[in-house]
């Protein structure tokens, strides 16, 4: 159905003038009267009596008047859903317990008014392409793999340099050290179960554990991170990377160890990417808030991929 000529039935209906409800959408009565006319041949019933007063509602046009106030009403909810800021803000991260979800907690905590839709995809082409086709506002990805580009219609901001730290059990030989040198590492076992080939993260362990001459272990099935609490409390070789701003709740008695990695401090490169010609007003103040608390290192020495520097 047009709503074109739904909108100008009503205006003729609450002015009882073609030429009134001409004025009202500045369009000329002529154009009133062939919209209505093609209104009424659509519903195939006459929807006014003109009288020398000007135009009066039928039996049809008064039985069709309500549903159509509903129609109009329905075309400016529709409209209202998806224009910018008055939906939700999608924004995507890896996890729910990894930093950019801290971020973006951060972010909620500073803009309450904004409103967030949280969603997690699984890697960046999935990411991507999700940003390219709208299905989402922006995304928190290490995005410069070896061997690919953005599309040139998607950019991107460094926004978090989250340090890496070596999580151990009590019985680990690192456990009691106050901090570790990656290089320290060579020759050790760090278990990654779920560093799926293929991804942004296990392209970035693949290179730190190449530069520092230590393992990736992925064998095993992925149980989820209680497993691997469990496995890591209860090992005396086995450790993992986590860092401070990873939000877990340890279980009593396991004894866990977070242990500083330094000179240099592994960094994961974290940026947020968007369309550019994306208008929501939330995705600017997101971008906004994320360059200006972004962490000083001070100088500290770090260590991230050649594909991010």
């Amino acid at each position: 159905m047009d709503l074109n000529a739904v909108r100008t039935f009503v205006a003729a209906a609450d002015t009882g003038q073609f030429q009134e409800a001409a004025a009202e959408l500045e369009i000329t009565q002529q154009a009133v009267s062939k919209r209505v006319a093609a209104l009424e041949a659509d519903l195939g019933v006459r929807l006014f009596t003109r009288t020398p007063r000007g135009a009066r509602l039928t039996i049809d046009g008064q039985a069709f008047l309500p549903h159509a106030r509903a129609l109009l009403q329905a075309e400016e909810r529709a409209a209202a859903s998806v224009r910018p800021g008055s939906r939700a803000l999608r924004v995507d991260v890896v996890g729910r317990r990894v930093a950019p979800a801290g971020l973006l907690r951060d972010f909620h905590r500073a803009q309450p008014g904004t409103a967030l839709d949280v969603v997690t995809l699984y890697g960046a082409d999935a990411a991507i392409a999700a940003l390219k086709d709208g299905t989402i506002d922006a995304t928190f990805r290490a995005v410069t793999m070896p061997g690919r580009r953005l599309p040139e219609d998607i950019e991107a901001v460094p926004v978090f340099d989250e340090p890496l730290m070596l999580f151990t059990g009590p019985g680990h030989e690192f456990a009691g050290a106050r901090s570790v040198t990656p290089a320290r590492l060579a020759g050790r076992r760090i278990w990654m179960p779920g560093n799926a080939s293929g991804t942004e993260w296990a392209a970035y362990y693949d290179e730190l554990a190449a530069t520092f001459g230590f393992t990736i272990d992925v064998l095993g099935p992925d149980f989820g991170i209680e497993s691997l609490l469990d496995t890591i409390a209860d090992s005396t070789t086995v450790a993992t990377f986590l860092s401070e701003q990873t939000p877990l709740v340890w279980p009593a008695g396991h004894d866990l160890r977070l242990v500083p990695l330094r000179d240099p401090t592994p960094v994961y490169p974290h940026c947020l990417l968007w369309r550019t010609d994306n208008p929501h007003p939330g995705l600017a103040a997101l971008r906004d808030h994320l360059l200006a608390n972004r962490p000083d290192r001070g100088g500290a020495e770090t260590w991230r991929p050649t594909w991010a520097r």
